[in-house]
């Protein structure tokens, strides 16, 4: 394994290919094993052969795609955890992507629990602070078609009740302000989210803490969005996750 990773080590060093003699001198292998571990890894697709010369093929492409993809979720947890660690709550990153509400990222602790997902986010964005804020970035025709999909209801007694109310909030909330939502998805915590302007997309940061601590929230947010001018870079490069 560690012979095979050698040669496709070194065939990455070269954009338009080696020929395996090079390939074998650069990966310090006698040049019958480096051949049959070129075969092997030209059949499994790690490697492909063109015009007597090797170079990466798609399946190592998937491996290097996937590694900068780990690399930049690993970039994000890391953000999540400096503002986690920063205002004392729970932090959630989310973003709205291909007509949906995803949750990339949550950085919580043992003391400071996430909320608990009861019901899906994706499916109740009127009822969560990140839905409202994530929505509330949308045209009017694309919160229309999100509430067509995924019509209003009510998940608590605190819940907006029809999908005319939320639109009507929605229109009323005010550009680049923390959104605040209380109990609305979950009895006992309240929220708030701050957006992000990451290009087209829209995104967002959010906390939670439970209501009996309800004082907190509007400075944690107001922190939290003095954070994010910090982390910004790493947010809006981590949305191509």
């Amino acid at each position: 394994m560690q012979r095979a990773m050698r040669l496709l080590e070194a065939a990455a060093t070269h954009q338009y290919g080696a020929p395996a003699k090079q390939l074998a001198r650069e990966a310090g292998l006698a040049l019958p094993t480096a051949y049959h571990l070129l075969r092997t890894l030209t059949h499994e697709g790690y490697l492909r052969r063109e015009k007597g010369v090797f170079m990466l093929g798609e399946a190592a492409e998937r491996l290097s795609s996937s590694g900068a993809q780990q690399k930049r979720r690993g970039m994000v947890g890391e953000a999540l955890a400096h503002c986690r660690d920063a205002i004392g709550v729970p932090v959630y990153f989310a973003v709205y992507r291909a007509g949906e509400i995803e949750i990339v990222a949550v950085s919580d602790t043992p003391g400071n629990p996430a909320v608990e997902e009861w019901a899906d986010f994706r499916e109740t964005g009127h009822a969560h602070a990140i839905g409202q804020c994530l929505l509330s970035q949308l045209d009017g025709e694309a919160r229309r078609d999100h509430i067509d999909r995924y019509p209003v209801q009510s998940i608590t007694r605190y819940s907006v009740r029809d999908d005319r109310t939320f639109l009507r909030r929605l229109d009323a909330m005010e550009r680049m302000r923390p959104v605040v939502e209380r109990q609305e998805y979950a009895l006992g915590t309240v929220c708030a989210a701050v957006p992000i302007l990451a290009g087209d997309t829209a995104a967002t940061l959010a906390i939670s803490v439970p209501v009996g601590q309800a004082d907190r929230l509007l400075p944690a947010a107001e922190r939290l969005q003095r954070e994010i001018g910090k982390l910004l870079g790493t947010l809006a490069f981590s949305i191509s996750i």
